[in-house]
């Protein structure tokens, strides 16, 4: 039996096709969700065998919030769309498992089928963001999209990965690999990552640490490790 999360906005077809997987006895539903952001926290928290993921959500699209999952810890997928005759084709070039709206059932019983079977990873770089152009955050009751730019640095906490901009802090569900590796934030801590933009002074201290001081005049730390690399990347030799 393969556990699975259902991501679509719209109840009426999340419903559908919770009761179809049901029906199939091959797929148990642990949970869904009715945008991106709740479905990186699910993600994140149960680890699923498969997403059924909605394209078309509001604030973040399917693809962008598939673009934000750690490569390391990617569950399989399976799209739904609404006949889109680019998405199609761009799914079957790269052998995605899709669904069409509305849901077919005996198309439905050969992906879940198919996905029995399958042992391969598979990448879905061909489709994903290479760069993120926001967070998706969570703060003070409030759901939060916070562009890059605006980030002065990120780091890992008990709760998450903290968002600072200066003005105010946001948990984020994305990793600080993530972020590393999708975003301009340097990696200079092994729990922080900083916008070189929002640097307004390092301070060089004993036994080859160091302290940035942000444009917000927040201070985080820098490791040796990292230190050459910060400078590096500042054109500091």
């Amino acid at each position: 039996m393969l556990n699975a999360i259902v991501i679509d906005d719209e109840q009426y077809a999340r419903e559908e096709l919770i009761e179809l997987l049901h029906e199939t006895k091959q797929v148990q539903v642990i949970q869904q969700a009715e945008n991106a952001i709740e479905g990186l926290q699910l993600i994140n928290k149960y680890k699923p065998d498969i997403i059924f993921l909605d394209i078309q959500m509001p604030q973040i699209t399917g693809i962008e919030m598939l673009s934000m999952l750690n490569t390391d810890t990617m569950p399989k997928v399976v799209f739904s769309t609404a006949y889109d005759q680019y998405a199609v084709q761009a799914f079957e070039e790269n052998a995605f498992d899709y669904l069409l709206k509305p849901v077919d059932p005996a198309r439905l019983q050969k992906t879940v089928e198919r996905l029995v079977k399958s042992t391969e990873q598979v990448n879905y770089s061909v489709i994903t963001q290479a760069q993120l152009e926001h967070v998706p955050c969570i703060g003070h009751n409030r759901i939060l999209i916070i562009a890059i730019q605006d980030i002065e640095f990120a780091h890992s906490g008990l709760s998450g990965v903290c968002i600072n901009t200066g003005q105010q802090n946001a948990t984020s569900q994305l990793t600080l690999k993530v972020l590393e590796e999708k975003t301009p934030l340097i990696r200079c801590h092994r729990q922080y990552l900083v916008n070189l933009k929002a640097i307004k002074e390092i301070q060089l201290l004993d036994n080859g640490l160091a302290e940035i001081m942000t444009n917000s005049g927040q201070m985080i730390p820098v490791s040796r490790r990292y230190l050459k690399l910060l400078k590096q990347n500042l054109g500091i030799l």
